[in-house]
């Protein structure tokens, strides 16, 4: 795609960065057809200006970082060009379906988002998106915007998962405007541009299998094979292969939330990547004090999406992936027996998730007690770990952070273990666990510095409290972007000490325990 100065209102680096963004490929999902895709120009945002960039991700696109300060920056990045785009490249919103809060919800779609064209560099092929773009045929009687608050946790989150390794869409930059959005109170209006290898969801398989569009729901499951698991194409199977690999990326993706204390807070069908990418940051939360039955999700009234319940729900979100690519499965059997056979493979796969999930979390939580070896009873190790942190409500954080210091010379150093031993309440508690611990720690045979370098690689320092996202948007509310540079300039450095950014990885304030995130967060 090529768009002229005239056209986009660019000129210079910025222009040429358009030349390569599109969807003339002929495998892109936009390529897919009018049942998919609906497309449309974004709605104007009135006067924007940039809030918040993210140098990488701009590198992985190929975009040069400094082309933040262009003057049509903003302009672009927020949709204002589209208008005048050609027609075959107008941005576009996706039609999906899915399962909200357990229930089928029928006809979803990008009631916010558009697809705004694909960029390819250094041999890997990208999708952007314009979160909060305006209204779209699937917008639901919304008014398609996102708010300032919303944004600036999406663009936070997606930055800082990724840095903790977990897989994730990631986020090129924010942009504002003073223009006025209604929720519960008056709000301002902001675009935030998101960046993955794909946005499809369970939901786009749910939404041609509950219309009986076989013939869509192959060209998905077609699309999605040639493009990510070409490999899938020599099995026996190529569609029972695909749900194996959604089921082997979400378990993976899930058990590395959990190793975190991430609540992802609205795990419906529709806001789960067929990639196995954490995706929509909404009403998201790491835990401050361990609590399994955490719920950061201020509308999810019965707990639905509890930290503890997140492995259950991926798996049954699985369940109604598995659901919807049941009439592509099983073609190689007779057509007799190729209905029950089609189940029959497709639970065999399902059962995949515990024997993938558990064994990872496991490794993850070996990993995090800094254990090399593996040994009967490190599960009940972890887990008695994990009744003392939930009774105690210790910061989850900082338990697995300080425990690097604990030394397992035994008597116990008091000074070495206060860090840590400090955040439960009942101490006996805590040292009770240690002296199993210590016991575990005498089997290795790493030393107490080998160990602790290696407990500090997985276990971050610094996570993205709700306190500190909170502090970073009280202060852009007031047009002042700093915290939100800064705090992101911390989090992509989890695991590093960071002493001159101490106070991003301390207890929370006690006003934190007042914050509320829901739905429309």
């Amino acid at each position: 795609m090529s768009f002229s100065p005239s056209i986009t209102g660019l000129s210079g680096p910025l222009a040429a960065f358009t030349d390569r963004l599109g969807t003339s490929q002929d495998d892109a999902f936009a390529r897919l057809g009018a049942v998919f895709v609906t497309r449309l120009p974004a709605a104007p945002l009135a006067a924007p200006y940039l809030v918040g960039f993210s140098n990488e991700t701009a590198e992985l696109l190929g975009l040069e970082p400094s082309l933040a300060h262009d003057p049509g920056f903003a302009e672009f990045f927020s949709g204002n060009t589209t208008r005048d785009w050609p027609s075959a490249e107008m941005p576009y919103a996706s039609v999906y379906s899915g399962h909200q809060f357990g229930v089928w919800a029928g006809q979803l779609g990008d009631g916010r988002a558009l697809g705004f064209g694909e960029v390819e560099h250094d041999g890997k092929r990208f999708e952007l998106q314009l979160k909060g773009a305006g209204r779209t045929p699937y917008s639901r009687m919304g008014d398609g915007r996102a708010v300032l608050r919303s944004s600036i946790r999406e663009f936070l989150c997606s930055e800082a998962m990724h840095h903790l390794g977990i897989p994730t869409t990631r986020a090129l930059c924010v942009t504002g405007s003073d223009q006025s959005v209604r929720r519960e109170e008056i709000e301002t209006a902001a675009v935030v541009t998101r960046v993955a290898p794909s946005f499809i969801r369970f939901g786009h398989f749910e939404h041609f299998y509950s219309n009986d569009r076989v013939d869509a729901l192959q060209a998905l499951a077609d699309h999605v094979i040639a493009r990510f698991y070409p490999h899938c194409r020599d099995a026996e199977d190529p569609y029972l292969a695909l749900l194996n690999e959604a089921v082997m990326s979400t378990a993976d993706t899930v058990a590395q939330w959990q190793g975190v204390g991430f609540c992802h807070g609205v795990m419906n069908t529709d806001n789960m990547s067929i990639l196995g990418l954490t995706i929509d940051y909404g009403p998201y939360g790491f835990m401050d004090g361990f609590d399994a039955n955490y719920i950061c999700n201020h509308s999810d009234s019965q707990g639905r999406y509890a930290y503890r319940m997140q492995p259950q729900i991926a798996y049954w979100n699985l369940f109604c992936l598995a659901q919807g690519l049941l009439p592509l499965l099983g073609a190689q059997h007779e057509e007799s027996v190729r209905s029950e056979k089609a189940i029959e493979d497709a639970q065999r796969v399902l059962e995949g998730f515990k024997g993938r999930f558990a064994p990872a979390l496991e490794r993850l939580m070996r990993a995090k007690l800094g254990l090399e070896l593996e040994r009967d009873g490190d599960d009940a190790l972890v887990n008695r770990l994990f009744d003392a942190t939930n009774a105690n409500r210790a910061d989850f954080t900082l338990t697995f952070r300080n425990l690097a210091k604990l030394s397992k010379a035994t008597p116990p150093e008091a000074a070495a273990d206060a860090p840590v031993r400090d955040l439960f309440l009942d101490r006996a508690a805590f040292d009770a666990w240690a002296v199993e611990y210590r016991a575990r720690l005498a089997e290795e045979t790493r030393d107490d510095a080998a160990r602790a370098i290696a407990m500090n690689q997985v276990n971050p320092k610094f996570v993205l409290r709700n306190h500190l996202a909170e502090s970073a948007i009280r202060k852009a509310k007031e047009k002042d972007f700093s915290e939100v540079e800064r705090l992101a300039s911390v989090l992509r450095r989890p695991f590093d000490e960071q002493p001159e950014n101490a106070s991003y990885a301390g207890l929370p304030p006690d006003w934190a325990s007042s914050l509320e995130v829901s739905c429309s967060s």
